[in-house]
């Protein structure tokens, strides 16, 4: 895998660690946090299908072997609604594309 690029433990796409969440289990407490600190990580694709079944199926848990607190998965659906309302830059283009949570559930429906 080249530098700096990082695989989602839900879907397993592979792209530049910017483009995920990342999850942490501070060394030595073991204490579940979001985005900084020293110890174990997993990364998320910023996607409600990632988040949902990595929730359901206790991915981050199992990955990070500690127990993850609500609270990681409340903020990281908060970032997901804040995000989903911001405009993007869509890969295939140069121009911006704003995706809104209604896109996202068409697009999920669609694919499954």
């Amino acid at each position: 895998m080249p530098p700096h690029y990082r695989r989602c433990i839900s879907c397993r796409r592979i792209a530049h660690k910017s483009a995920f969440w990342r999850v942490v289990r501070v060394f030595p407490s073991h204490q579940v946090q979001l985005d900084q600190g020293m110890g174990r990580s997993v990364y998320l694709c910023r996607q409600a299908s990632c988040l949902q079944a990595a929730q359901k199926k206790d991915r981050l848990g199992r990955s990070l072997k500690a127990s993850v607190p609500e609270q990681i998965y409340q903020t990281l659906w908060q970032r997901l609604v804040v995000e989903a309302d911001r405009p993007q830059l869509d890969p295939d283009s140069d121009e911006i594309v704003r995706i809104t949570a209604k896109d996202s559930t068409k697009r999920d429906s669609a694919e499954g």
